[in-house]
């Protein structure tokens, strides 16, 4: 029982790690009503966590979209933040900018894009120095 055309906008706020989880966790919850494979669910759920928390580590601000077609789902991250100065770089696994307060709550390990990557079966990431962040997370689900 899918709901195509559904659209969900979270707002997350960078810095703010008592609320993180928090749009990641309601994206699961809804998928979950409309009858969303648990399997792509789960995929679902952790690439908007790592997007959002990409958020608190890196952002002043941002938000994710869920919207759901009849076959496909996309979660879109957009932050206003630093940019990623070299995207590439980025996706490889272990590599980090987080700061030293977020590595000591537990935070940073540079799993965040390529968990992202691995997730989903389109990923696409857009960013401008300065300016922020995009990254359009594709799921069938068919």
């Amino acid at each position: 029982m899918t709901t195509p055309g559904m659209v969900l906008h979270f707002s997350v706020e960078g810095g703010d790690f008592a609320a993180a989880g928090e749009a990641a966790s309601k994206i699961k919850k809804a998928l979950r009503k409309i009858g969303i494979d648990a399997g792509v669910i789960r995929r679902v759920a952790i690439a908007a966590y790592e997007a959002e928390m990409n958020i608190v580590l890196h952002a002043r601000r941002g938000r994710l979209v869920l919207e759901v077609a009849e076959d496909k789902l996309q979660v879109i991250a957009e932050d206003e933040g630093p940019g990623i100065p070299d995207v590439n770089q980025a996706m490889q696994e272990g590599f980090s900018t987080a700061s030293d307060l977020a590595r000591e709550m537990g935070f940073g390990a540079g799993m965040g894009l390529p968990n992202m990557k691995k997730c989903s079966d389109t990923i696409t990431i857009e960013s401008v120095k300065d300016r922020g962040t995009k990254v359009v997370m594709g799921f069938d689900h068919r």
